[in-house]
C-alpha cells in the first residue's frame, strides 16, 4: 500500500521583528548549522489540528523571537549570530490517505520524510528558516507534528521546551509556564575553548556514505535481564547503548582486525552541570566517548560494556573544571574529544544520542501526549543511533539508526536479533 501525502503550499509563520540579535554561545558554535528532525505522532484527535497549531505556533514565536529569525554573519571573521528579524517559521498542512493503525505504512511514511519538510541542501544556509513545521492529518482524525530545525538554534532539550509552549497555547493558556531564556549571558553558560569546539564540530560533519535508516526496538525483557546481570545498578540508556555498540561492532568489523579501534560516542545534557539558568533554550550538551578495541566490544559481556558507559559518563565533568562566568573552561576532555576523530576509521565510530526524559513525551496539543515520538535519520550526520522516548503499545526502547552500509544492514539486525533470544 502507498502512502499519500497531500501538501499545501508552504506558508511563513512570522514571529517579532527588530527583536535583537542573539550571540551564539560555544556550545551552538560546537552544532555547525545540521538539519535535526523530529516526528510527534498523536493519536487522539484535536479540533483543526492544522489551524490550531499554526495559530499556536505564531503565539509562541512572540516568546521565542529567535526561532522566527535568521543566521547571519558579521565581520572579517564571519563569526555568526541570529538575528531576530521575524522572518519566521515555514510551515505546511498537509494530509494524508491512511489511518495510523496501519503500522507499517505510518512507519514507513515516517521514516522516508514524507511527515516532515526538509532542508534543501546538505547544510542549512543563512537565509533558510531556523525552523521548518509540518502537520499531517490522518484519515483516522490523528495527526503528526514533523519539525526540522538548525541544530545553531536548539537541542533536543530546547525544542522539546519550545514545542511544550505551542502546545500550551494550543490547548489555552495565557503564556508558556516556562520562561524562555536565549542568551549565553543569560543562561550563564561557560565558554568552551576553541580546541574542544572543534573537536565536538567533527561529529557534526557531512557523511558521503550511503547508510541505511532502521526503526528497531530493544525488549524490555533484554533491559531487565541486562539489569540484573550488572546488580541493579544500570540505566535503560547505558543497557540499550551497549547492545547496539556490541551488534554493531559485530556486524560492521571484520575478524581479521581484532585491535581495531571502534569507539563508541554519546551525548550529555549538562544544562545542570554548568549551571544554565531554567528555561535555557539553546545548545546545552556536549560529546563523551569510550575508547575499545573490536575484540573487547564484540566479544565482551555487555554488563562489561555498561561499566566502560558509566565510566565514561562518571568523566563528563571533568570537561567543565574550573567554570567561570566569563572565562573559558579547562577542558580536560578535550584531547580525548579529538583523538576520538582522528584515532579510528569515520565507519568504525558509533554516536548514540537518547531523546528520552528531554520533554518531547510532554508535548500535549490538546488531548495528550504523543503515541510516537521519532528522529528522522540524515544521511549528512551518519554513523548515530537515537533512542527515542516509550511508543505508546511497545514493550521495549525505540531506536532509529543511522549506522550501518547497506551491506551490514541484514547483518546488524541479525546480531540485534541473537541478543534478543
Amino acid at each position: 500500500m502507498n502512502v499519500v501525502v497531500t501538501k499545501s503550499s508552504p506558508a511563513v509563520v512570522a514571529g517579532p521583528s527588530d527583536a535583537g540579535v542573539v550571540l551564539l554561545s560555544s556550545f551552538d558554535r560546537c552544532m555547525g548549522p545540521t538539519a535535526v528532525t523530529l516526528l510527534l505522532v498523536f493519536d487522539q484527535p484535536i479540533d483543526e489540528p492544522v489551524k490550531t497549531i499554526k495559530n499556536a505556533l505564531s503565539q509562541a514565536l512572540a516568546h521565542y523571537p529567535p526561532m522566527a529569525g535568521r543566521l547571519a554573519a558579521t565581520g572579517d571573521d564571519g563569526e555568526l549570530h541570529i538575528a531576530c528579524t521575524g522572518e519566521g517559521v515555514s510551515f505546511v498542512g498537509a494530509s494524508v490517505s491512511c489511518a495510523l493503525d496501519d503500522e507499517e505504512v505510518t512507519r514507513s511514511a515516517l521514516l522516508h520524510g514524507d511527515l516532515a519538510v526538509g532542508y534543501p541542501a546538505e547544510y542549512c544556509s543563512l537565509s533558510d528558516p531556523l525552523v521548518l513545521m509540518q502537520v499531517t492529518e490522518f484519515s483516522c482524525g490523528g495527526f503528526a507534528v514533523g519539525v526540522t530545525w538548525n541544530h545553531v538554534i536548539a537541542d533536543a532539550a530546547g525544542m522539546a521546551q519550545f514545542l511544550q509552549a505551542v502546545g500550551e497555547l494550543a490547548w489555552g493558556m495565557p503564556a508558556p509556564a516556562v520562561v524562555p531564556v536565549r542568551c549565553e549571558i543569560q543562561g550563564s553558560l561557560p565558554r568552551l575553548p576553541q580546541p574542544l569546539v572543534a573537536a565536538m564540530r567533527s561529529h557534526m560533519r557531512v557523511e558521503t556514505e550511503e547508510l541505511v535508516a532502521l526503526d528497531v526496538t530493544i525488549p524490555s525483557s533484554l533491559i531487565k535481564r541486562i539489569k540484573f546481570e550488572c546488580g541493579g545498578d544500570c540505566t535503560a540508556f547505558e543497557a540499550v547503548a551497549a547492545v547496539l555498540w556490541r551488534c554493531r561492532t559485530r556486524a560492521v568489523i571484520s575478524d581479521d582486525d581484532p585491535n581495531a579501534s571502534v569507539p563508541l560516542a554519546f551525548t550529555s545534557n549538562v544544562r545542570g552541570l554548568v549551571g544554565s539558568k531554567e528555561g535555557y533554550y539553546g545548545n546545552c550538551i556536549t560529546f563523551q566517548q569510550v575508547q575499545a578495541t573490536s575484540t573487547t566490544v564484540a566479544s565482551g559481556e555487555i554488563k562489561d560494556l555498561v561499566r566502560l558507559i558509566k565510566l565514561a559518563k562518571e568523566k563528563v565533568p571533568d570537561t567543565f573544571q574550573n567554570v567561570g562566568d566569563v572565562g573559558e573552561t579547562r577542558a580536560s576532555g578535550g584531547r580525548d574529544q579529538q583523538q576520538l576523530a582522528v584515532a579510528a576509521p569515520r565507519y568504525n565510530v558509533l554516536g548514540v544520542s537518547s531523546w528520552r526524559n528531554l520533554g518531547f513525551e510532554a508535548v500535549d496539543f490538546g488531548r495528550g501526549s504523543p503515541a510516537r515520538v521519532m528522529w528522522k535519520a540524515h544521511q549528512t550526520v551518519g554513523f548515530v543511533c537515537v533512542v527515542c522516548p516509550p511508543c505508546k503499545g511497545e514493550d521495549g526502547v525505540s531506536v532509529v539508526s543511522l549506522c550501518v552500509k547497506p551491506e551490514h544492514a541484514d547483518a546488524f539486525m541479525a546480531e540485534l536479533a541473537t541478543l534478543n533470544i
